[in-house]
C-alpha cells in the first residue's frame, strides 16, 4: 500500500529501476558504441518528447539492445544509422507510438483555433 502512494508522488517505481538498469547498460557499451549510442541518447530526449514512460523505457531499452548486438557482432557504427544519423533517429524514434509533448501542443492549437473562431475563450 505505502509502495502505491509513494509511486503516485514519484512515478513508476519499476520504472525507476528499469532506467537505472537501462543506464548502466549504455555506461557498459565499449567504444566506438558507447560515444554514438549516448549522441543519440541525447537528440532523442529533445526529439522524442514521450510522455508515456512506459513507451520512452521501451524504446530505449530496445535501442541500447541494438547497440549491444551490433558491438557484440563487430558491426560499424555506420552500418547501423547509415548515411544520415538524423534520419534513422527520427525512424527509430516513430517505429514507438507513445503520447509526446508535442501532441499537447497540437491538441492546445487546435483549441486555441476553435476559440478564435468563436470569438474568443470562454
Amino acid at each position: 500500500m505505502a509502495a502505491a502512494w509513494i509511486e503516485k508522488v514519484t512515478g513508476s517505481l519499476d520504472q525507476k529501476r528499469q532506467y537505472r538498469r537501462y543506464k548502466a547498460r549504455m555506461e557498459a557499451l565499449p567504444e566506438p558504441y558507447g560515444t554514438a549510442a549516448k549522441a543519440f541518447q541525447r537528440y532523442f530526449m529533445y526529439y522524442g518528447g514521450f510522455t508515456d514512460g512506459e513507451t520512452l523505457m521501451t524504446m530505449m531499452c530496445d535501442f541500447v539492445e541494438l547497440w549491444e548486438r551490433a558491438a557484440a557482432d563487430g558491426t560499424s557504427v555506420r552500418a547501423i544509422v547509415g548515411d544520415d544519423p538524423v534520419e534513422f533517429a527520427e525512424t527509430f524514434a516513430h517505429a514507438y507510438d507513445g503520447t509526446q509533448w508535442i501532441d499537447k501542443e497540437r491538441a492546445r492549437l487546435v483549441a486555441s483555433i476553435a476559440d478564435a473562431e468563436r470569438g474568443g475563450p470562454r
